[in-house]
């Protein structure tokens, strides 16, 4: 490593304000810090040196990410073989299978948006912004993995120009690029990233194995009637809850199984990255919206509107969006208390919109970008609070 960083020292020059590289600039530096500590300190007193800087936390929450990558390759190539009736078909069978799948995918997500943030870099003559390092594998395990590569182009180009760069870059954005991306192919292409069939990659249709529909277990329970067991309807599509909280089942690339999600929460908790609070307002509001819910169901109402927030967790991107997605430092509520009462806002907007909407019945990425855009309002209404407070604790004392 020695060598490789008195390489980097040898090559400053060249990249510096008087090099004939110098317009690459951005990609010099991006390298650097990739690989070490930059040395570099503020230009006013004090100075604080701390090895955990912005592309160290980024890459702490790409590191808490991985998991989910794993998983969501094997659960790709697992659906892909026992739908299409792969005879044989192992576990080396089910990981070479979904990274053909699957890695396309993380790679043009990389390669399109990483071209935009070195252009907008050059451009302004600054850094390349670290936030890329998530944006581009986070969006990624938010698709289906039939979604067309041209598609996932698009996307990450639309949440990562009109997401993030027109605000500023990394640290201005108002809305998280990832699921701005998403939401963009979501209403501009829906037929690619919805309904039943985009969730399994099928050679052919006619062949695969029998009974085969490719429906999630929300498709499922959305449509079950009024009267009938949602229980036994899950149980006779496939999707007991351990099958579902397992992962092993039909979804976006990232989002299908908690034990991953749980994994990274923790990377992203006993990093310092990861806000626990959102995390946890998320759950009770869940838990509470659910709980609500359900002192209206009955046999004259569909059981959706009764179905307890365990379920809810492990249906769709509950999990992954609250600790992934939520969390989001620049886009996310910033005080304490605005923390709780922004996750909790999320995850009780999600059973809302899942039980209000019957065409609708996921609610996450709408949930969250909502909380995104209310999330100064909610840490100005904190703030407000701990003024008048502060206030009335002083005048107690006659300094009103």
């Amino acid at each position: 490593m020695k060598f490789l960083l008195h390489w980097i020292e040898r090559a400053r020059p060249w990249f510096g304000p008087e090099g004939r590289l110098r317009r690459f600039f951005p990609i010099y530096e991006a390298g650097e810090t990739f690989l070490f500590t930059p040395a570099s300190v503020t230009r006013g007193a004090p100075h604080v040196r701390d090895a955990l800087d912005i592309k160290r936390t980024m890459i702490t929450v790409a590191v808490a990410l991985v998991p989910c990558l794993l998983f969501g390759i094997f659960n790709a190539g697992y659906q892909y073989n026992t739908a299409n009736q792969v005879a044989d078909a192992g576990f080396l069978a089910h990981v070479f299978q979904g990274a053909w799948i699957v890695l396309p995918i993380v790679l043009v997500s990389y390669a399109v948006g990483g071209a935009w943030e070195v252009l907008f870099a050059m451009v302004r003559k600054h850094e390349i912004n670290e936030g890329f390092l998530v944006t581009g594998l986070l969006f990624p395990l938010t698709l289906p993995p039939t979604i067309p590569l041209w598609q996932v182009a698009v996307g990450i180009s639309f949440g990562i120009v009109l997401g993030k760069e027109i605000f500023g870059g990394t640290g201005f954005n108002v809305l998280n690029p990832a699921l701005t991306a998403r939401a963009f192919l979501f209403f501009a292409y829906p037929a690619q990233i919805t309904g039943d069939r985009v969730w399994t990659v099928v050679r052919d249709r006619a062949e695969t194995v029998a009974g085969f529909t490719g429906a999630t277990p929300l498709a499922v329970a959305a449509d079950v009637p009024a009267g009938a067991s949602l229980g036994e309807a899950l149980r006779e599509a496939g999707f007991a809850w351990s099958d579902m909280a397992g992962g092993l089942i039909g979804g976006s690339i990232g989002e299908t199984s908690l034990i991953p999600i749980a994994l990274g929460a923790l990377i992203l908790v006993a990093g310092g990255v990861g806000a626990w609070r959102i995390m946890a307002g998320g759950l009770l509001g869940l838990a509470a919206a659910s709980g609500l819910f359900g002192l209206f169901a009955g046999e004259a109402v569909r059981p959706f509107v009764g179905m307890g927030p365990h379920l809810h967790l492990a249906m769709g991107s509950v999990a992954f969006g609250l600790v992934f997605m939520a969390t989001d430092p620049v886009s996310a509520a910033a005080s304490n208390p605005g923390k709780w009462i922004y996750g909790f806002l999320i995850g009780a907007l999600v059973v809302t919109v899942r039980v209000a909407n019957p065409a609708f019945p996921e609610g996450v990425m709408l949930s969250i970008l909502f909380m995104n855009v209310m999330a100064p309002l909610i840490d100005h209404a904190v703030l407000q609070a701990h003024l008048r407070a502060r206030h009335r604790y002083l005048a107690g004392f006659g300094h009103a």
